[in-house]
């Protein structure tokens, strides 16, 4: 995860650049042969990613992860991670719900909104597992308010984006600290392995995100994201570091998936 600039005039949108384009995409996970591990012998799992929505009536992110884990003599440890949010077009408002399932056991349930103030703060009330009510520090970004910073930063040339990160996993209340590294733009070539319709003709940045949780006097990352990010919001070709094992997510299948256009009022004669 996940993941800009929005122009709004009244009830007319006007889509960026960085509009994303509703889909499904399915990964395979395995374990990463390029990185050593340390406590994981083997590992498979899946992600199903679902984005609906449009950069006028905001964007809903479903999620699922679903990870099996073994660390040596018969010790498996399946892991089921589901996730819900939605996030208006001007990131000023987002609404999320997160399950976290360890060997059919719940380990998380989090649900929340959150509210852009006037001073750019995020207001955010968690209504699970606690009830609580707090503002958070300095300027954040939402998530797919950084998808769409990621891709305006890599149409322009840019190589690296800094930005806090509220997406309120796991618990309601972390913020992580991210740069990300945004490579040259790969162009569309007919040896592509991963072409499909919602692919073809499109180029993709390689990008690597690093996650730090903030206030930690170290500078290591809880976790490291990279993958491969096309112009249109899909992304391929995951790898998910997690310091003591790391993860490969192969796309199996990406689907476009139709969405409402928008409502643009017509001229004055």
């Amino acid at each position: 995860s996940a993941i800009v600039v929005l122009l709004l005039a009244g009830s007319t949108c006007m889509v960026s650049a960085a509009a994303l384009t509703a889909h499904r995409a399915i990964y395979d996970l395995v374990l990463d042969p390029e990185r050593p591990s340390t406590q994981v012998d083997k590992a498979r799992g899946r992600i199903a990613f679902q984005l609906t929505g449009t950069a006028c009536e905001g964007y809903t992110i479903k999620l699922r992860q679903v990870t099996a884990l073994d660390t040596g003599e018969g010790q498996v440890t399946v892991s089921d991670l589901r996730s819900e949010s939605w996030e208006n077009a001007a990131s000023t408002s987002y609404r999320f719900k997160t399950q976290n399932y360890v060997n059919r056991q719940i380990r998380e349930d989090v649900t929340g909104t959150v509210v852009r103030q006037k001073n750019n703060l995020l207001a955010v009330r968690v209504n699970k597992p606690k009830p609580a009510s707090f503002v958070l520090p300095g300027k954040t970004v939402l998530p797919t308010q950084h998808t769409r910073a990621m891709l305006l930063a890599a149409e322009r040339g840019e190589k690296l984006l800094s930005a806090n990160i509220y997406d309120g996993s796991p618990d309601g209340r972390k913020i992580y600290e991210t740069l990300t590294v945004i490579g040259a733009a790969i162009l569309p070539n007919e040896s592509d392995q991963l072409r499909s319709p919602a692919l073809k003709g499109l180029k993709r940045y390689p990008v690597v995100t690093s996650y730090f949780e903030v206030g930690k006097a170290d500078r290591v990352p809880a976790y490291t994201l990279a993958f491969d990010l096309y112009e249109n919001g899909v992304s391929s070709a995951l790898r998910l570091n997690y310091g003591n094992f790391a993860l490969k997510g192969n796309l199996q299948s990406v689907e476009l998936l139709p969405v409402k256009p928008c409502n643009v009022p017509a001229r004055k004669r």
